[in-house]
This record gives structure tokens, C-alpha cells and sequence, in this order.
């Protein structure tokens, strides 16, 4: 009988401590993660840690280089070039997802700075739809991520402006240019916020 008391109290006091450990541990929030708390390997296979970006107003564009959108390279390196003082940086990640990125990654950073003079960050080659789709991409679109501004990237040159604390501001269409009154009124905005 002493025994099973023993055995119960011992319960008992076990019990208390799980709910006490279950309660603290709901009180206690983790941070969540934003667009810029990924580690990605960039062109040159360099690894970038994305939490150097935290504090600076982020555009993410993927990119490709046999796309008749592709001379937009030109009006992103004036943005990056305008705005980049200011802690303003584009990243550019190239993708074959359309099938008009055949190119090998030394071949796109080539192409890019040759034709366009594109000095700002350029990343490896991602998937940004389907099946293989690069992890900062299901970031970017998913709805538990991104409730604001969800949905799959329709096309080459979509881009995603990041605030200063890593969260999605805004999406802008293939279509809009760099040079859009829209998109720049958000980067001046944004740089603008604290």
C-alpha cells in the first residue's frame, strides 16, 4: 500500500511539472522566420547567409537571361545603383523554370554584367514552381508564409520587395518594370519606414 502512495505522489508530482513546462512553453513565442532567414549559395557558389540583408530593404527577382523580359536587367541595376546608399539591395535568382535560363551559372554572370552591368548579388540557379522548388521560393508564394501575397510565380522577373525586418511588403507582376512608379514608390517607402 506504502508503495503504490509512493508511486502515486511520484505521478502526481510529475504531472504538475509537464502542465508547468507545457504552460511556459506557450508563453514563450520563437521568432518567426522571414525571407531573410535563409543560408543560399550565390552565382560563384560563395555561401550567403541572408541575415546580412536584415536592416536593408530587399527586392528578390528571379531572373532569366533569354526572356523578352530580360533587358529589365538594365532598369534593376539603376534601382540598385539609385537606392543601394540608402541600404536598398536587389538579389537575383536565375531559373530555367520557363525554360529560358539554359545557361551555366559562370555563363549568366557573364552575360548579366557584360550586357547589363549587374553588379548586385545574383544566386545559383533555383526552381521557383513545381515539384523542386527552392525552399525561399515555397517561402515566398505559400499562404502560411506569405498570406499577404501567395500564389505561384507566373513568369520570369516576378519580384518580392522585403522590408527591413525580413517580412514580404509587397509582389509585383513579370510586367512591372523597374521603372514603375508603383515599385518605386514602394522602395522609397519602404527605405523611408524605420
Amino acid at each position: 500500500m506504502r508503495k503504490n502512495v509512493k508511486e502515486l505522489f511520484v505521478f502526481f508530482i510529475m504531472l504538475v511539472i509537464a502542465i508547468a513546462i507545457i504552460s511556459c512553453a506557450k508563453e514563450v513565442q520563437l521568432p518567426e522566420k522571414t525571407a531573410l532567414d535563409f543560408i543560399i549559395r550565390d552565382v560563384r557558389n560563395n555561401v550567403v547567409d541572408f541575415s546580412q540583408y536584415k536592416g536593408d530593404v530587399v527586392l528578390m527577382v528571379n531572373t532569366a537571361t533569354e526572356c523578352g523580359l530580360t533587358p529589365q536587367f538594365t532598369g534593376l541595376q539603376n534601382l540598385y545603383e539609385k537606392y543601394r546608399d540608402q541600404g536598398f539591395v536587389i538579389l537575383g535568382f536565375p531559373s530555367n523554370s520557363f525554360k529560358q535560363e539554359n545557361k551555366t551559372e559562370e555563363e549568366i554572370i557573364t552575360f548579366c554584367s557584360d550586357n547589363f552591368l549587374v553588379d548586385f548579388p545574383m544566386f545559383r540557379k533555383v526552381d521557383v514552381k513545381g515539384t523542386e522548388q527552392h525552399e525561399i521560393y515555397k517561402f515566398l508564394t505559400e499562404p502560411a508564409t506569405n498570406p499577404k501575397f501567395p500564389g505561384i510565380i507566373r513568369w520570369n522577373f516576378e519580384k518580392f520587395l522585403i522590408g527591413r525586418d525580413g517580412q514580404i511588403i509587397s509582389r509585383f507582376a513579370p510586367e512591372v518594370t523597374p521603372e514603375d512608379p508603383e515599385l518605386i514608390n514602394a522602395i522609397e517607402n519602404a527605405l523611408a519606414a524605420n
